[in-house]
């Protein structure tokens, strides 16, 4: 460093230690600034690529990383495609390209009414490739925005790129849809995403609370338990223990949904494909603090139900 700085003194033709004249070169303070500034970013620079830190530094072995305000929206395993970003939690209609066009979006109580719609993507064209995901090329998530009425649904799609299923909205109020697919662009890439709508059933709406925490709850005379912890942080296990004999459901033994009261952000997540000791093992982690609503599906003699729960992190 020292070597250095004789080398910007000697630019300069101003010592330290004191100036020829009356005092020194206002000029050549001003050279000595702005080089010892490039010099002390170099310095800097050079520090921070030696520790990792920088743009495209290795992380140091095990290092941990920050959990963000959001997470995946669904995990498909080894062969998960590339998701697009954070709206893929179906907070947005639109993201990264790609959005959901819905036809009428108000629906009669109580009454099955088509709903269709369609997935633009970044051609602004409808997308009509999809890749298969436990079965389906798309899941359908409907739940009522004060997390009741849980709906999971596969719609078909037309030729044209057009979705449609028969859809009841039980009781009046407003309700999401999420649209929860991995598409196929031209060149074979494969990009997942969730993107959601809002729904309305007419009439007057008396919302509901939601129970309080317990790891129980009964289906079918069932009671249907689980264990782990889902909290901030590093994905955790959750285990499901059904007091029957279950059946393959959509590839695996379980499908997991998670809603977050307030804002809805949507979680999505598939089962191992093998029981834990009989119990369905997920793994998964909470965005952030709030109260949660989770949806377990199972199949048993041949019938999907869903066990509920609610959650505090």
């Amino acid at each position: 460093m020292s070597a250095v700085v004789d080398t910007l003194v000697g630019m300069t033709g101003w010592r330290l230690s004191g100036g020829s004249g009356d005092g020194p070169d206002r000029t050549g303070l001003r050279l000595l600034a702005v080089a010892g500034s490039v010099v002390l970013a170099l310095v800097v620079g050079f520090a921070v690529g030696r520790s990792g830190g920088g743009a495209g530094g290795a992380q140091p072995a095990g290092a941990a990383v920050a959990p963000t305000d959001v997470i995946p929206s669904h995990d498909h395993g080894p062969q998960a495609a590339l998701a697009i970003g954070p709206d893929v939690s179906g907070l947005a209609v639109s993201a990264g390209g790609y959005t959901l066009v819905a036809g009428p979006t108000a629906f009669p109580t109580g009454r099955a009414q088509p709903f269709t719609f369609r997935v633009d993507g970044p051609t602004g064209k409808a997308v009509t490739s999809y890749a298969i995901r436990h079965d389906k090329p798309l899941h359908l998530i409907v739940v009522r925005r004060d997390l009741h009425g849980y709906q999971h649904l596969h719609p078909t799609m037309a030729p044209d790129g057009t979705w449609s299923v028969g859809l009841t909205l039980p009781e009046p109020g407003a309700w999401r849809a999420y649209a929860d697919f991995t598409a196929v662009e031209p060149g074979g890439a494969e990009v997942s995403a969730v993107l959601g709508v809002d729904l309305t059933a007419v009439g007057g709406y008396q919302p509901r609370t939601l129970p309080a925490p317990s790891d129980s709850s009964t289906v079918d005379g069932m009671a249907v338990t689980y264990g782990g912890q889902f909290k901030v942080g590093p994905t955790q296990p959750l285990l499901f223990w059904v007091p029957a004999q279950l059946q393959p459901y959509l590839g695996t033994y379980g499908h997991l949904v998670i809603v977050r009261e307030g804002d809805l952000l949507f979680v999505h997540v598939h089962a191992e494909t093998q029981l834990a000791n009989g119990a369905v093992k997920f793994w998964t982690a909470a965005p952030s603090p709030g109260r949660y609503r989770m949806y377990f599906d199972f199949q048993v003699d041949g019938k999907v139900r869903t066990a509920e729960y609610t959650l505090v992190v």
